[in-house]
């Protein structure tokens, strides 16, 4: 008898964004006439810039000669494109990260999602709440999260750290010791960031209690205000706590290319149960030698590319599109007498429902009555219910067409 990974039996119904499709495939099938537009899954729409298509292709021309074909590269990327995140991503910033700390991957939802193999099923887990789905599911199929508890909506061994804005967003250290903190800034779902002082709190709390801060900088780039951190490595002493996770899914328009990289510290380290100190670098690195086989050569060239002064200015300039882009939402939602957050430093806004309406009812009225897509709060975790998440990555015409209709929409049926 072939027995099951019993912890994916406690995971709740489908994934948040599938269920989305779902229900956006039913309705268009039900009025195929009608013109539905999409500002919910995070997915861009600008194309891939002309440098990496370049890189790109010149790559793919030595991958058809003898003297420049690559097989197998790397597990942990190339050199070439390690060097370029050294001196581009931190060194520039005055953080010193070695190459040998880099690991490139296909992306930051595969890493925030795999580096669980490496850590005990018996850490006490912290998230943010509400949370990018990923941290909290992946985290249920490793058996760290208990059981699922239909009275709140959570489960039972995950600490929840509220994120609202009776709390301005910033979640609260928590109140018992927990092993694993998932932070994302700037926020996904919600758009805010947390600054250096806030950000030092919780390294000074992770180096107390021997605990690791699984940092996700996946929309950095998006930053826009002085003092706002870009790394968890601008906070001193952050290099023996944490983890961090980019991407270059949302800042170069790789979400199908795939390609992103971790940073795991040398001073970074884990624990056995008798207390002996285990390199986490170390572990990761044997993790991915085993169970994966690297980024392809033709992929990296284009992320290198990124990094190329042609290169940084293309894909700031698409950066800059998707913030004015978050810009026309801001505005067009508070000119109707909308509250709304993020949307500054990251490529979401967060939208505040009026009173009493519940984000999955919000969902259905404003696709039915509208046609416009968003993602419900509640699906990012309880803390969410009450909110609703717009995203800036549509193109400028469908956005403008999107808020423009929201404004004439008849609240009071709401």
């Amino acid at each position: 008898m072939i027995n099951i990974n019993e912890n994916f039996l406690n995971l709740q119904d489908s994934y948040l964004f599938s269920t989305i499709a779902k229900k956006v495939s039913e309705y268009q099938q039900k009025n195929p006439d009608k013109k539905i537009i999409k500002l919910g899954i995070g997915d861009v729409t600008l194309p891939v810039v002309d440098e990496v298509r370049t890189a790109m292709k010149q790559a793919v021309d030595e991958m058809g000669k003898k003297e420049t074909f690559k097989g197998y590269g790397p597990e942990q990327g190339y050199d070439f494109l390690r060097e370029k995140i050294v001196e581009c991503e931190y060194k520039n910033r005055g953080i010193t990260i070695e190459k040998d700390e880099i690991f490139v991957s296909d992306g930051a939802k595969c890493d925030t999602g795999n580096i669980g193999d490496i850590f005990s099923a018996e850490n006490r887990v912290a998230i943010t709440d509400p949370v990018y789905p990923v941290y909290l599911d992946t985290n249920v199929m490793a058996g760290r999260s208990g059981l699922y508890k239909e009275s709140d909506g959570k489960y039972s061994n995950i600490v929840y750290m509220p994120c609202t804005a009776e709390n301005n967003f910033e979640p609260e250290l928590p109140s018992e010791k927990v092993d694993i903190i998932y932070l994302c800034f700037p926020n996904n779902p919600t758009g805010t960031i947390l600054n250096k002082n806030q950000l030092k709190k919780w390294v000074e709390y992770a180096k107390e209690n021997k605990s690791i801060i699984l940092y996700d900088a996946a929309y950095e780039a998006f930053i826009t205000e002085n003092e706002i951190p870009h790394s968890i490595y601008e906070i001193e002493g952050a290099k023996e706590v944490a983890i961090e996770f980019k991407s270059y899914s949302k800042t170069a328009g790789f979400t199908g290319i795939r390609c992103g990289y971790v940073v795991v510290p040398k001073e970074l380290k884990g624990y056995t149960k008798q207390g002996e100190e285990v390199s986490i670098n170390k572990l990761w690195n044997r993790r991915q030698c085993t169970k994966f086989n690297g980024v392809s050569y033709i992929t990296q060239k284009g992320a290198e590319a990124i990094y190329s002064e042609e290169g940084q200015k293309q894909i700031k300039a698409n950066i800059q599109y998707y913030l004015e882009n978050a810009k026309i939402i801001v505005e067009g939602l508070n000119s109707i007498g909308l509250k709304t957050y993020g949307g500054v430093n990251a490529p979401y806004v967060w939208l505040k429902l009026p009173e009493g309406v519940k984000s999955w009812e919000f969902f259905d009225k404003l696709l039915e009555e509208v046609g416009v897509v968003g993602t419900p709060g509640v699906g990012f975790g309880p803390s969410g219910e009450g909110y609703f998440r717009l995203t800036a990555f549509g193109n400028r015409e469908n956005t403008i067409e999107a808020i423009e209709r929201i404004k004439k929409w008849d609240f009071s049926k709401k």
